[in-house]
């Protein structure tokens, strides 16, 4: 007697749980009444200065802001680099929406480029592009870094302007140079399916001094700027607090307190989310009709997902595999549905912007699935995630490989 297929049991959206370094941190915040970034008593630095402090030390970079969200970080960028209303602003067509929906808060409008089915953006179409925007907006969507060497050089030959989204590529890095470092700004997010947990929150880095002037006081720092550990020296606001428009996005002490402690662990969390790709990855591999995202040997990823193609399968085909999988408490994520569903949508569905034709990145999304990789998951957890999805992928495999379908090969 069997008991039937394994089934998984886990949460893919259990996040561990903060550690108690920053609990006890937030308690002294919340003991303290001084949440306010800038409500410090004389003397003293609050959370979010020294946090900013060490973000910048972490990446490299000479300045930090730390914000309300990933969203405010790369509109905070947006209008730090200049961008007007009615500007064009070049960005990837797989992204999520915060970064086309930043775009169109400052009155921009996106222009999408291609992507491969490495998941990143496609320079010989960003190439074709260049002379329509002076800004990129690029997505490190999922966590995949393009060609970092080659896009600079695109770039900066077209005299366009590099803002990186990092959200999914906390302590990640091309060729040595960690993301975010590329590029004019680079942010961040520590919402809480990132590699830092606050709930919602963002870092802005840069090394310009001007840009980041005008971040902090657009972030709302009023004219507080002097307290700010990673910010340009006191000359460079001069002018600038006059003419920049407050657009109140700061961090809290709070949040900031919850943070630290994540920060100093991210190198050991990095390794325990890429052990448990590699588990997956393995477990995957060969599988017939299943496509894996290989990753280039410049590129140091911090894996908190997992992606893999089913290229050219029928819609019905796919379905059936979300279907299978869920039945066995596998959560995939479909970026080739029509429809929106939770935090997944895609280029066609942001209608506030104008959708071009994408034929390489339809194809690529209309086989592309998605799944989260939670630190809370075992090794073996991991492995049995592979093994389901593996089984299910086999089985509508060989039934539509059986079939007289036409394109059922495709």
């Amino acid at each position: 007697m069997t008991n039937g297929p394994e089934r998984f049991t886990g949460s893919f959206t259990q996040q561990e749980p903060i550690p108690e370094e920053g609990i006890a941190a937030a308690v002294e915040v919340m003991r303290s009444g001084r949440l306010h970034r800038y409500n410090t008593a004389p003397g003293e630095v609050g959370e979010v200065a020294l946090l900013e402090q060490e973000f910048a030390a972490m990446t490299g970079a000479k300045y930090c802001l730390a914000v309300a969200s990933g969203g405010a970080a790369m509109t905070t960028a947006l209008r730090a680099a200049g961008v007007r209303p009615g500007d064009p602003v070049l960005t990837n067509a797989f992204t999520l929406a915060p970064v086309p929906g930043a775009i169109a808060a400052v009155g921009a409008v996106p222009l999408y480029v291609e992507v491969t089915e490495g998941l990143v953006i496609d320079l010989g179409d960003l190439e074709t592009r260049l002379g329509q925007a002076s800004v990129l907006l690029l997505s490190h969507m999922r966590g995949h870094i393009c060609d970092m060497d080659r896009l600079m050089a695109l770039c900066t030959r077209a005299g366009v302007l590099v803002i990186e989204d990092c959200a999914h590529t906390m302590g990640a890095n091309w060729n040595g140079v960690p993301s975010g470092r590329h590029g004019v700004m680079g942010c961040f997010s520590t919402q809480t399916y990132k590699h830092i947990n606050s709930g919602e929150g963002g870092f802005l880095i840069s090394d310009d001094d001007e840009m980041m002037a005008r971040a902090i006081i657009g972030s709302g720092s009023y004219m507080l700027y002097g307290r700010h550990l990673a910010a340009p020296p006191a000359a460079v606001f001069e002018d600038l607090r006059f003419e920049v428009p407050n657009v109140s996005s700061r961090m809290d002490n709070l949040r900031a307190a919850l943070l630290r402690p994540q920060l100093r662990k991210i190198e050991t969390q990095a390794k325990r989310w890429n052990a448990r790709h590699a588990v997956v990855e393995e477990g995957l591999r060969a599988t017939p009709g299943l496509s894996l995202v290989e990753r280039p040997a410049q590129e140091g990823y911090v894996a908190s997902s997992f992606q893999f193609l089913l290229t050219g399968w029928a819609e019905e085909d796919v379905r059936s595999v979300l279907s299978r999988c869920a039945a066995r408490g596998v959560e995939l994520k479909w970026f080739g549905n029509a429809d929106p569903v939770a935090f997944t949508s895609r280029y066609d569905s942001w209608r506030y912007a104008p959708v071009p034709e994408l034929p390489r990145t339809d194809r690529v999304l209309a086989g592309l699935l998605d799944l989260r990789l939670p630190l809370t998951f075992s090794l073996e957890d991991c492995a049995m995630i592979a093994r389901i999805i593996r089984q299910e992928v086999s089985i509508v495999w060989q039934a539509r490989a059986g079939s007289s379908r036409p394109g059922a090969m495709g």
